[in-house]
């Protein structure tokens, strides 16, 4: 192995313009995506960050939402009772005395 190394080394060819000159468009064009990427990645991530934030701030409102709601309940079954409760008592009055 050693012999050949030490030929390969002596017969090496000078550097090709053409493939540096491809080497380094290519490398360009990878910084560029890259760069790119890391520029719609840190938009997604920030718009994520907001989503997380309305998702948040609509669950706070459900819940608020939800306590008005059985709030309103309860004062239905109140408001049910008394008429129940007024009803019984009318029952079997005289509708003409009172």
């Amino acid at each position: 192995m050693t012999v050949h190394f030490m030929i390969w080394q002596a017969i090496r060819v000078p550097e090709d313009p053409i493939a540096q000159g491809e080497i380094a468009v290519l490398t360009r064009r990878f910084e560029d995506v890259s760069e790119r990427t890391d520029r719609e990645f840190g938009i997604v991530k920030s718009d994520l960050t907001a989503l997380r934030l309305q998702v948040g701030n609509l669950d706070q409102k459900v819940g608020n939402l939800q306590a008005q709601l059985s709030d309103i309940a309860e004062r239905l079954d109140r408001n049910q009772a008394q008429i129940v409760e007024l009803l019984t008592q009318l029952v079997g009055r005289d509708p003409n005395v009172g």
